[in-house]
């Protein structure tokens, strides 16, 4: 009898420290800015806040490589929370994954990389809308049904085709999925040096605007509340760290490569994201970089001509390209684990013969990430689950101690570096941001909340499911 199809390893060092820096640089760092510095205020703490932001990071990655070396499988992040805390657990989690982080991303980029294509091309723009679809529905706040429209046009077709293509290659081969998203990663880091060394060299800004701080109001946040609050736009911008964890089981040499790629990948988009800052201050003084959403698109101009918004939109559309990639690529890997565990659709544990891939998780995610891309309703549940997913890096982080008890005599390739204080530290500081973070985002943090506890009754079904099928494969086997 032929054994069934596995996943390979295919991805060298290289190939991780490209794929994570992917799945932290999209559209954040170009969006985040004005959020920044409307709470940072000053031109030192504006910039600190990325390297603040990295250093807190940082004690994490060294935790997670730990983890990542003892179990270099599929799930990544996923398995450590079940060998820690148990099934349950680590299902809410793969649950928040599947239905709004993974598949959120993946439209949130969908949508950023057509919008700025729409830029380019505007034959292609929201302008032009194809069909609106109405139908009846409930609405908040009222007790009788309302009709609601879902407007569709060609940049939702760009959309969606982005999704497509991204799902379709990475079915084809992990080889495929890995050269397409290098090739991404380097044309991201082509454009990001090229804005900044052309920015300074050329560039019409001032040295000056380094020592001017945004004026004083009553409404100004305090200073360490507003740090708490700048952290949030600042972790947003740094996710994606962990994907790399989830493909383990396909990264050649784990125990080594899986820990260096972490560190080295994150010390390279640190030191982009701080250069890239530099350059919006060189271009803009604090108070228009707080005024501006499109900051980076305000800061080419300024420095340049107008001109170049339209190099910049394709340089942010590559962004997003690159990142939907590596989310497409790492998410299923997810779903494929908890499918062997038999906590999700048992299909999705089937790896493609002919491609060695999770081909049935990838198709799952891709037509859930349309849906939501189609839908629009992606930004909200995604600000919802932000306070979620670092609260899952901190109980990660907390697992390392849970294993080191539960587990001390087990292989560790990689030790992580300063234990037990700088994963403690980390333990500290997440504790307080997520103490500020429910002060100041409440009603986001309950929605979270909310939004894990539905996957409970699907958790109890698939266990029931799990306890019928054993009984039956035993009888089929004798």
């Amino acid at each position: 009898m032929s054994q069934p199809a596995k996943l390979v390893r295919g991805l060298s060092l290289l190939d991780s420290i490209l794929l994570l820096a992917s799945g932290i640089i999209g559209s954040g760092i170009f969006l985040t800015a004005a959020d920044v510095a409307s709470n940072t205020r000053t031109p030192v703490l504006f910039l600190s806040i990325w390297v603040i932001g990295m250093l807190i990071t940082l004690p994490a990655c060294f935790a997670f490589a730990e983890m990542g070396a003892m179990f270099p499988e599929a799930g990544g992040q996923y398995v450590y929370l079940r060998e820690a805390y148990g099934e349950f657990v680590a299902f809410l989690y793969g649950w928040m994954i599947f239905t709004v982080s993974v598949a959120g991303t993946v439209a949130a980029l969908g949508a950023g990389f057509a919008e700025y294509i729409g830029k380019i091309f505007p034959a292609v723009s929201a302008a032009h809308v194809i069909f609106v679809f109405r139908f009846p529905g409930l609405s908040a706040g009222h007790l009788g049904s309302r009709i609601h429209t879902l407007t569709v046009t060609r940049e939702h077709l760009v959309s969606l085709t982005a999704i497509l293509l991204l799902t379709l290659v990475n079915i084809f081969g992990l080889r495929r999925g890995a050269v397409l998203q290098n090739i991404a990663t380097w044309a991201k880091f082509a454009a990001i040096g090229t804005l900044v060394i052309l920015g300074i060299a050329v560039g019409k800004g001032s040295w000056g605007h380094y020592s001017i701080a945004l004026p004083s109001s009553p409404t100004a946040p305090f200073i360490l509340s507003g740090i708490g609050v700048a952290l949030i736009a600042v972790f947003w911008a740094y996710d994606g760290w962990v994907y790399i964890t989830w493909v383990a089981g396909e990264v050649k040499d784990p125990q080594r490569n899986l820990p260096r790629s972490l560190m080295l990948g994150l010390l390279i988009v640190g030191t982009l994201y701080l250069a890239i800052n530099a350059v919006y201050l060189y271009a803009l003084p604090m108070t228009e970089i707080a005024a501006n959403t499109a900051v980076a698109q305000a800061a080419a101009v300024s420095m340049f001509s107008a001109g170049a918004a339209r190099w910049l939109a394709l340089m942010i559309a590559v962004s997003c390209f690159g990142a939907m990639a590596t989310a497409i690529m790492c998410g299923a890997r997810v779903y494929y684990a908890m499918a062997e565990d038999g906590v999700f659709f048992r299909g999705l544990a089937k790896v493609s013969p002919r491609w060695h891939t999770p081909a049935r998780s990838l198709v799952l995610q891709g037509v859930w990430s349309a849906a939501l891309a189609l839908s629009g309703g992606y930004n909200a549940l995604f600000t919802y689950v932000m306070f979620m997913m670092v609260l899952s890096y901190a109980l990660t982080v907390g697992a390392l101690f849970v294993l080191r008890r539960k587990m001390p005599d087990a292989p560790r390739p990689y030790r992580c570096a300063g234990y037990p204080w700088l994963p403690a530290l980390y333990l500290l500081i997440g504790g307080i941001w997520t103490v500020n973070a429910v002060v100041q985002k409440t009603q986001e943090a309950l929605w979270g909340v909310v939004i894990v506890a539905i996957g409970i009754p699907f958790y109890i079904y698939w266990k029931r499911t799990q306890r019928t099928d054993k009984p039956a494969e035993a009888a089929t086997a004798k």
